[in-house]
């Protein structure tokens, strides 16, 4: 009950900071583009960063860092398996070669970390330092070109209210709602890792991860409906830079913790194959088709079957 408690209160409190805080935005007159680029960004990955941050503090590193490789195997072939079977996602060449590369630049920082062992300060420093840089390169390369980013496509959102103390009210009561659920979320799986002899690890990667990933697949799946297939890819692959590049570095400068060696042994490398199969499928068959979408969807039934 505890852990399912804890997965709604994620949800809630990502929605409304998200809400919230694009309507700040807007009232200060920021951009729809840096918008999409950080606070939406960084809204759908909050229940990743104060899970992982919980988990951490808890010194519970199966979870904390399992979550966000389990997040990210799961964004690619759950979410956008799911958005695919919906409606095939299709995109432009052009902005996958550029926020492509920042994906799997990502993933193989996370991979060095995880061949490093220690998810300490230095590597904490350079992956802020990493995400810092390419928002403000998406951002410079945006105003200079008409291409929309794959990693930085706005997702709509309708506004919640255009009152701003209704809406830096949304945005407070998110991050609050966020931070109790994650506060749960972390116990709960904790105590059924205990009570059923299941490592964390397993929990973080499977559990707790597609909990956290409930923003993205709402909001990827809503975009399937309606037929925008490069707003669920744009939406995953924002979130997965995010993920490793500003969760795991928050992370590493808060609490420092070990990389589990059963992370370091398989899933990260799962993750690294699925990026480059996701990569390679925008690249050179120009987006994830209905019939690839099954396939990811087989393929993480086949992932989540060799984890139990």
């Amino acid at each position: 009950m505890e852990l399912l408690f804890g997965l709604i209160l994620l949800l809630a409190g990502g929605e409304s900071l998200v809400r919230g805080s694009v309507n700040v935005a807007r009232h200060f007159g920021i951009s729809e583009l840096m918008i999409g680029l950080t606070l939406v960004g960084f809204g759908t990955s909050t229940p990743e960063l104060v899970t992982s941050i919980k988990a951490a503090m808890a010194d519970a590193p199966g979870i904390a860092v399992g979550n966000v490789v389990g997040s990210n195997i799961a964004n690619i072939l759950l979410i956008l398996g799911v958005a695919a079977v919906i409606y095939p996602i299709t995109c432009q060449p052009a902005a996958v070669r550029r926020d492509g590369a920042a994906l799997i630049a990502s993933a193989l920082c996370c991979v060095a970390l995880a061949l490093y062992g220690v998810l300490s300060l230095v590597p904490g420093l350079i992956f802020l330092g990493l995400i810092i840089g390419y928002i403000f390169y998406t951002y410079s390369m945006e105003r200079a070109s008409p291409v929309v980013a794959a990693g930085s496509a706005p997702i709509p959102i309708e506004a919640a209210s255009q009152n701003l103390w209704i809406s830096g009210a949304l945005a407070i009561g998110g991050i609050a709602l966020t931070i109790y659920g994650a506060k749960l979320l972390v116990e709960g799986a904790i105590d059924l890792a205990r009570a059923h002899g299941i490592s964390e690890a397993t929990i973080g990667l499977t559990i707790v991860a597609v909990g956290t990933s409930l923003p993205e697949l709402v909001t990827s799946v809503m975009a399937a409906i309606r037929k925008n297939g490069d707003i669920a890819l744009g939406n995953v692959i924002g979130s997965n830079i995010f993920n490793i590049w500003f969760i795991l570095g928050i992370t590493a400068l808060i609490h420092p913790i070990p990389v589990p060696k059963t992370i370091a042994q398989l899933d990260i490398w799962v993750m690294l194959a699925v990026t480059l199969a996701l990569v390679g499928a925008t690249l050179f068959l120009r987006g994830v088709s209905r019939t690839l979408g099954i396939l990811f969807l087989f393929g993480y039934c086949g992932y989540i079957v060799t984890l139990l």
